[in-house]
């Protein structure tokens, strides 16, 4: 029963979306703040506030997906069957309330002791949509794809989110000067981005490798509406896409040494671009949907080593 649970609510997952919030947090939010002269302002307790009611409704998330994608995955993935396979629908189905409940509730919590209408709204409209997602905008083109990128880059910006509230609540002496904001949205919403791209293009990766329970269920994905190679083509230009603001961020924009030498350059092309690169090369190589498992499974890692940038933010900022 543990394991059939903990499979259901994708535990790594839940784990990398902590391992986020908190490196968004003291990794980026942080340094920045200091650059600018403002003093570490997060309190950790609203901090962690924030992380249990983000991976609660994540969890209701995974709950409900696999509710809703029963007939699906009989088809796309048997072996990893866990609704009707060990967990009723009706275990499902409360198990999806009480996590998201106690998330949104949680949420609410950490956004009124911020005084955050912005954190409010999130932590209200997120699980709404996790269900209209897992329910019916997942079965439209693209629509799903997107909204699971979106709500993607919007945890990093929940931290930007918390930490503009808490210096407005605490700080309303320094009000009249703005730049903090700015550049806290900046930094974090950079890392914001990175997610939004990584995630949509895993999500049609995930297309292709599903598209014969999808093909089934009349789901209209992008393989399954324009081809296998009209979505090769796509992955390819967001990929690229994807690279090319990657480097001109790092040359153009960032504050950081742009020599040879730069941990920051160093990280950026043996940690993101070579990984782009081979994921690019399994994309092409793959011929049947199976085959992209492995694709699909290196832009998950690609985003986790992509959050590992802050650390550089950290050391060098």
């Amino acid at each position: 029963m543990i394991r059939n649970i903990c499979k259901l609510l994708r535990i790594e997952n839940l784990f990398f979306l902590a391992v986020l919030l908190w490196t968004m947090e003291k990794w980026v939010a942080v340094p920045v703040l200091r650059h600018i002269g403002f003093p570490e302002v997060l309190p950790w307790w609203l901090l962690l506030l924030m992380i249990v009611a983000t991976v609660l409704i994540a969890a209701g998330g995974y709950v409900i997906n696999d509710y809703f994608d029963v007939k699906i995955d009989r088809i796309n993935r048997p072996d990893q069957l866990v609704v009707t396979n060990g967990i009723s629908k009706i275990q499902a189905m409360r198990m999806f309330q009480v996590l998201t409940a106690l998330g949104v509730v949680i949420g609410l919590t950490a956004a009124w002791m911020s005084r955050s209408l912005h954190l409010a709204i999130v932590y209200i409209l997120t699980p709404g949509l996790l269900w209209f997602y897992s329910a019916s905008y997942k079965r439209m083109l693209l629509v799903g794809n997107i909204i699971i990128a979106l709500m993607a880059g919007l945890v990093p910006l929940t931290v930007a989110m918390a930490n503009v509230a808490w210096l407005n609540l605490h700080y309303d002496i320094v009000m009249p000067y703005l730049p903090f904001q700015h550049d806290l949205y900046a930094w974090l919403g950079g890392f914001a981005l990175f997610a939004f791209l990584c995630t949509i293009i895993r999500e049609i990766t995930k297309d292709l490798q599903d598209q014969n329970g999808d093909c089934e269920l009349e789901c209209r994905t992008l393989p399954i509406c324009c081809g296998c190679m009209t979505t090769k083509i796509v992955l390819t230009l967001l990929s690229l896409g994807t690279m090319a603001l990657l480097c001109y961020f790092q040359w153009a924009v960032l504050p950081f040494p742009t020599g040879w030498n730069s941990p920051s350059v160093r990280f950026l092309i043996f940690g993101i671009l070579t990984p782009f690169v081979c994921y690019l090369a399994l994309l092409w190589a793959a011929k049947i949907p199976s085959d992209y498992k492995s694709s699909q499974g290196l832009m998950k890692f690609l985003m986790f080593i992509g959050t590992l940038y802050s650390y550089i933010i950290f050391r060098l900022l």
